[in-house]
């Protein structure tokens, strides 16, 4: 049975989009074109894209995948075993979190009440220093970090989603404009980043070397690249040019 690529896009949740982009990168062909170039999926490369889709969720690159799926000794039994592996490894982690989801909202209606340091059971307190540790290695110093985190820790839950609905709003333009074909230093690109190192600064005051680290650590971390993958799949590269010419054209005489 063949299946169109909406069709597919349906089934796994996938974008047409991103699957016209896997096809474009040869991360996954279809099996065939039909009429007007119409792409065609059947069960190997239903089953491929299951394997990107794992792979995703273990947090690699597009780069590595391709790597992986490309290689003579990929065997598609043996990625599975691997895949129930890695999953099996994290059941504890996230039993610990669904139990501390428990013990709070049992705390908040007073059924019973829990220590306050059980209530960040089971969160990785790797993923909580990423994001402080970058601004260090960037050259800010640690009193301006510490000024950060005190500033949005009072954030009203309406602030929180003013700032994510401004977010959304230069993301989903921006995805505009790689569709329009616009190229990361044209007027109307800039001036989305421009809105973007503004809103940047309700947190902390970037420079030029900090802002283009900014945007090499989008790259560098797979949180985000699933993030702005999931709006669109050029959206990272894209950004994070546009950031860089925006920092070497309007930040050089700003100071952390």
């Amino acid at each position: 049975m063949a299946y169109t690529v909406k069709k597919l896009a349906q089934l796994s949740g996938v974008s047409i989009r991103t699957l016209h982009f896997y096809d474009e990168i040869d991360l996954l062909k279809p099996a065939y074109y039909g009429e007007n170039n119409y792409r065609y999926y059947e069960e190997e490369q239903l089953l491929m894209l299951q394997q990107i889709l794992f792979y995703r969720e273990l947090d690699l690159p597009l780069n590595e995948i391709q790597k992986i799926l490309a290689s003579d000794e990929f065997d598609k039994i043996k990625a599975l075993k691997s895949h129930k592996i890695i999953l099996e490894a994290n059941l504890d982690r996230t039993s610990r979190l669904i139990e501390t989801i428990d013990k709070t909202i049992k705390h908040l209606r007073g059924e019973k009440m829990v220590k306050l340091d059980e209530i960040f059971k089971g969160f990785s307190e790797e993923k909580q220093k990423i994001y402080e540790n970058f601004l260090i290695e960037q050259g800010v110093n640690p009193s301006v970090i510490k000024e950060v985190n005190s500033k949005i820790k009072n954030w009203t839950k309406d602030e929180w989603l003013a700032n994510k609905k401004e977010a959304d709003e230069i993301y989903a333009k921006l995805a505009e404009s790689i569709d329009q074909g616009l190229s990361p230093e044209s007027p109307q690109v800039q001036a989305l980043i421009d809105a973007h190192y503004k809103m940047t600064t309700k947190f902390w005051i970037p420079n030029k070397e900090s802002f283009i680290g900014l945007s090499e650590f989008y790259k560098s971390h797979p949180d985000f690249e699933k993030y702005y993958d999931a709006i669109h799949p050029q959206l990272l590269e894209f950004l994070s040019a546009a950031m860089k010419i925006y920092a070497e054209e309007k930040l050089r005489d700003l100071v952390c």
